[in-house]
Formats: structure tokens, sequence, C-alpha cells
């Protein structure tokens, strides 16, 4: 039977132990005989974990989704419109939340809001789960009044950079799964099949051309030294994945997606429109010039973007205009920039962010169905053409 630690209080004073019961609600109902239970926490049996045991561990150790973060930012705000107190909409919310760990951080908050602190300021006691796009727009909103209407723009924003992470996924997954597959097919004939063909040229190596040489001195050393193959791999893997957490590396990487002929268009589409869309909303917002350029910067998502918005930021620290340091660089259109200044010039930045965010936005739609199809079409052709080889063969 399962064992759960508890803790209750009687007559003033608390006191804890272990009971065994079925479920913590049945150890719940034996130690209310005894006094106020506090705390019910089962306790960890030695022994082989079950899948359902391995797959509560993970729920309380993993962080919520962005798509979690996405339902309680909707939810709050149908019920702050409905006139429910934000710490009571946060505890429904909390009771309500299958990640347990986010059940925490939402507890954390109400505790937070319960002592007299904003909203906001208890939001950024968690910047992996409310980054500081949501956190200063919940504070300008806190400032004018808005709340309930700011949270409806902040799920729009999540909706709307959810559904551009997925289309992009999307786009990766078959060049991914192809590059897999030839991979896989490629250390398969080198080390199962070209192996028995290898007594069928014995002796005769010196009339062999060199393509063939090669071939069957790579597939003999993968054979031999298969277990240094393997080690190489996952050294390589692990390079690879060291160099992209460096400056250095992440900087090497940022620039071949802006290099690589078939996706270049489709990430320039991305970062552009995750820009402008982020300056948009903070302009709209109410949140100042300089934090609102930062922000943008940190949520680029490219380093070479994260840099040019620095760029502005000094500028406009200097006094001067968004579009004075736009205008030196090509990772912007010009369009773009003009549009940009003009909507400075005017006082309708931010109308002027949100048509340029969702012209980009369609663009990099059709940009990623395209990309799509052409790799789907160069995949169809590679496929034909092995066809024939092996025909005509």
């Amino acid at each position: 039977m399962p064992h759960f630690r508890y803790q209750i209080e009687n007559n003033g004073q608390t006191r804890g132990g272990v009971i065994a019961a079925t479920n913590a609600v049945e150890a719940a109902r034996l130690l209310r005989r005894q006094g106020r239970v506090l705390m019910v926490n089962p306790v960890e049996q030695a022994g082989r974990k079950s899948l359902g045991d391995w797959l509560k561990a993970l729920n309380y150790t993993t962080g919520p989704s962005q798509r979690e973060v996405l339902n309680f930012t909707t939810q709050l705000a149908v019920m702050v419109r409905a006139g429910i107190s934000i710490r009571a909409a946060i505890d429904g919310i909390a009771e309500q939340a299958e990640n347990v760990k986010f059940k925490q951080i939402l507890e954390q908050i109400k505790g937070d809001v319960e002592g007299g602190k904003p909203f906001s300021e208890a939001l950024t006691r968690h910047p992996r789960q409310f980054n500081t796009l949501y956190v200063n727009m919940v504070r300008a909103s806190e400032m004018s009044g808005s709340f309930a209407k700011m949270l409806d723009r902040i799920a729009a924003y999540l909706t709307q950079q959810i559904e551009t992470r997925s289309m992009v996924r999307g786009a990766m997954i078959y060049p991914g799964t192809i590059l897999t597959l030839a991979v896989a097919v490629t250390i398969f004939l080198l080390t199962f099949v070209l192996p028995k063909f290898a007594a069928v040229f014995k002796g005769k190596e010196n009339i062999l051309p060199w393509p063939t040489k090669f071939l069957m001195g790579l597939s003999a050393f993968m054979v031999n030294w298969w277990g240094a193959v393997v080690a190489g791999m996952i050294l390589g893997i692990g390079g690879i994945w060291y160099l992209g957490r460096t400056t250095t590396g992440a900087l090497w990487i940022d620039k071949i997606k802006l290099s690589v002929p078939i996706f270049k268009k489709m990430f320039r589409a991305l970062y552009i429109s995750r820009s402008l869309q982020t300056m948009g909303e903070l302009v709209n917002a109410g949140v100042p010039m300089l934090d609102t350029i930062a922000i943008t910067g940190d949520i680029s998502g490219n380093l070479f973007y994260r840099n040019l918005w620095r760029r502005v930021y000094g500028a406009v620290k200097q006094g001067k205009k968004i579009s004075f340091e736009l205008l030196k660089t090509t990772l912007l259109p010009r369009a773009v920039v003009q549009m940009v200044s003009a909507g400075e010039e005017s006082g309708r930045l931010g109308e002027v962010l949100d048509e340029s965010s969702a012209f980009y936005q369609k663009q990099l739609r059709e940009t990623t169905k395209v990309c799509t199809s052409m790799i789907e079409q160069h995949g169809r052709a590679s496929c034909r053409e092995r066809g024939e080889i092996s025909v005509d063969a």
C-alpha cells in the first residue's frame, strides 16, 4: 500500500509523520480526524517505477510550454473581463493546470499579488515563462487601466508566434528527414552491402578506378573501426552543439540561416515579421521607445538582427530617429525603412509597424510553402534519377 508523508495542525501545534492509505484523498480523510491537514505527499518507494510514475515525474520537472502560457493569458483575460479579481482568477486557473511546475509558478504569482506586489512585478520572477515583452505590456496596461484588453493583445501575439514557429519547423522537418535517411542508407550500404562485394574484387585492386578504391577503403574502415566511427559521430554532434552555444558559433549558425539559397528568404521574412510585430505591439501598448527597441532586439531570434536593433538603440538614445540607423543596413528592405520613417514623421508608427508585419507574415507563409515545394520536387527528382540509373544498369 502507498505511504504518504503528512503534516497536520492540532491545537496550535504542528506534527508530521507517515501514513499508509490507498491514495492521497483517503490519507487526507483519515488525517482530518486528527486536525487540520497542512501537507500530504507520496513517499518515494524503492524499486522499479511504472510508466505512470515516470510520466508524472516528467510533468513535474518540465516547465510549461508557450501554448500553456497562451491558455493562461486567454483564460485570465476572460475572467478579468467578467469582473473576477486577479488573485481569484489566478487561483482558479492554477487549480486546473495540468503541468505541476506551472501550477507552482501560478501559486507563487498569486502569493506575490496577495502580498501587495503588482502583477507585472510578480511575473518578473519567472522570466523563462513570461519574457520582457509580456512583462512590459502588462506593466503598461496597469498604468493605463486597460488590463483585459492588453491581455487579449498579448494572447493574439503569442498565438501568431506559435503559428509562425510551427510553420517554420514544419518546413524544416522534410529536409531533416531526407538528410537523416540519406545518412542511414549510406551507412547501411557501406557496412552491410559493399563488404559482400569485397571478395569479388580481391586481387584486382590495381585495375579499379580510384572512386571504387576509396569506397572500398571507407567501407573496410567503418567495418573494422566502427567503435571509432560511432565515437567520432558523437563527438562531432557534441562539438556542433557546444559551438552553437558560444557567441562565435551562434553567429556562424545565424549567418548560415541568412545565406543558404533555399531557406534564406524564409528566415529573412521570419526575422523581419517578428521584429516588426514585436515593435508594433510594444509601441501600441505605450512602452517607452528605448525599452521597445531593446526588447525587439532580444526577441528577433537572430544575432545579426539583435545587433542591428542595438545599434538603433544607441542612435535613438543620442536623440536620432529610428530610421537613421536602419538606412545603413541591408538586413531590412528599403521599403520597410521608408515606411518606418513615414510612421515616425506622421506619429502613426504603431499602425505602420502592424501593417508591415502583417505583410511580411503573409510573405513568410508563401515563402515557406515555396521552400517546402522546392525541396519535395528536388527529392522526387533525385528518386527518379536513382531509379533510371538502376534500370539502365
